[in-house]
């Protein structure tokens, strides 16, 4: 483990390679299993729920029946998560050739709202833990092992595929900050 700016790292985030293989995989990290959806940061409960509304055409009645009844959002401050459909998808998920994808971050995509998708679902497979601050490790999951061996065979670093993420989440000079830490 190091220390970047005020983040504690697991070295795997930075000597890991990654690409996400959605093609082979299908998606599967918005259909694992576990009886929980993605993790929700507390400060993201409202923009999912504001964001829901434009999300619904996407989704097959399934979906937007649960999102009407129970909502999107379970847990407590502090343990928020997307609901979860028959300990699989989350209730955001959609097929498009037969693959699965967040319509959060179609109905972003499509300019329909300013909130893409949960932090947590941006950075996978990347997670934060909390020790007194922010730790950040990578999560293998075996449904990954597409994107791990497409990382490897293009040579992208972990950190360099979630770019975006990261970014989103501390900031343009803590990520050049990770990256120049890459293994």
């Amino acid at each position: 483990m190091i220390s970047i700016d005020h983040l504690l790292v697991d070295e795997r985030v930075l000597s890991s390679h990654f690409a996400c293989d959605v093609a082979t995989c299908k998606g599967a990290c918005c259909t694992l299993s576990g009886g929980h959806g993605a993790p929700v940061l507390d400060a993201e409960v409202d923009d999912i729920v504001n964001a829901t509304p434009t999300a619904l055409k996407y989704l097959d009645q399934r979906s937007r029946n649960i999102l009407a009844t129970q909502g999107g959002i379970e847990g407590h401050e502090g343990s928020y998560s997307t609901r979860c459909i028959d300990d699989s998808d989350c209730v955001y998920v959609f097929y498009e050739n037969d693959i699965a994808k967040c319509a959060l971050e179609k109905a972003y995509h499509n300019g329909e709202h300013g909130f893409r998708k949960p932090l947590s679902c941006h950075l996978f497979p990347i997670r934060i833990a909390n020790f007194g601050g922010p730790y950040l490790y990578y999560d293998e999951f075996e449904e990954c092992e597409p994107g791990r061996a497409l990382g490897a065979e293009i040579k992208l670093p972990l950190v360099e595929a979630v770019k975006d993420a990261l970014v989103r989440a501390f900031g343009e000079e803590t990520y050049e900050r990770l990256r120049a830490s890459v293994e």
